[in-house]
């Protein structure tokens, strides 16, 4: 049995920075989100792959225990080609090929109906309301979105996201959402909706957390190596949702808790490329961090 659920994309990515370049690297915000739940909860993905998806990534994934019965086959793999400059807060597309995605449609297996807790990651509001309404009695249901469907789905969107008790998302899709700079109102206006939790990702500059009656400001953790900060905000609300998995406590303050250990494996997830870091990555590494974080934090 699965303890976590997580939609979303697995594709094949080309990305350069000023730091190097890769090809055909492991992408996809279900595959970072999986990845870095699984160091704390055993995550099952609902996804789509194509019969050129190489064997090592799907070995990799496996090998974390990520269960994959969730994950099905078509022709094609999603990809998607990008570059950063030095302002590495901003990803520039240079080609999407949406390939399985285009006619991806969500198949939960049965094992996954009766899981407590669900990451409805980065993908179409309508395959995020399908496997919502699958899962039987979620505890909790956190949910991530993007500019596209902001633009394109946004009264879809907006039904969605009244539904689940954790909405996440950066501070430019806050106010792009909400039609204000002000990321206090943007919180107070997703609240409004009927979640209980706002989580809004400001990238280097860290997240912050907006209740009914109060809020929570998490650092950044200040990284001297960054060479590629894909896929750091999958894997900052997929570290969360497993942590909170794991812990089977969703009080506010295990949820503070829970957030800084999203933002300690984002900022591994930033030190290298795809998710080399996070493959070498340890338990003691994360607990390392997470002292740092606590100090970051006294005054």
């Amino acid at each position: 049995m699965v303890d976590l659920v997580i939609l979303g994309s697995i594709g094949l990515d080309d990305i350069e920075t000023p730091f190097g370049k890769v090809k055909n690297t492991l992408g996809g915000s279900a595959t970072y989100a999986a990845y870095a739940a699984s160091f704390f909860a055993k995550a099952g993905i609902i996804s789509v792959i194509g019969k050129d998806f190489p064997e090592e990534h799907y070995s990799l994934l496996s090998s974390k225990g990520i269960d994959m019965r969730g994950v099905y086959q078509e022709e094609k793999t999603f990809r998607w080609h990008g570059f950063y400059e030095f302002d590495m807060n901003e990803a520039k597309t240079l080609k999407t090929e949406l390939n399985s995605l285009a006619n991806f449609q969500p198949i939960v297996p049965a094992e996954y109906k009766s899981a407590r807790f669900v990451f409805l990651a980065n993908t179409h509001p309508s395959h995020q309301l399908k496997v919502f309404s699958s899962i039987r009695k979620p505890e909790l249901v956190m949910l991530d979105t993007m500019n596209l469907w902001i633009t394109s789905e946004k009264l879809a969107l907006l039904e969605i996201l009244k539904k689940v008790d954790i909405i996440v998302m950066n501070d430019g899709e806050a106010r792009m959402l909400f039609q204000t700079v002000s990321l206090v109102k943007a919180a107070n206006e997703a609240l409004s909706l009927g979640p209980k939790y706002i989580v809004i990702k400001k990238g280097e500059h860290g997240a912050l957390l907006f209740t009914d009656n109060k809020h929570f400001n998490a650092p950044g953790y200040p990284l001297e190596i960054i060479k590629d900060p894909t896929g750091c905000g999958d894997c900052f609300g997929g570290a969360l949702m497993g942590y909170l998995a794991k812990t089977r406590d969703i009080s506010e303050k295990n949820i503070r808790k829970a957030i800084i250990y999203g933002s300690i494996i984002a900022s591994y997830n930033a030190e290298d490329f795809s998710l080399n870091r996070l493959k070498n990555l340890t338990i003691d590494d994360i607990e390392k961090r997470y002292k740092e974080f606590s100090e970051i934090r006294e005054f």
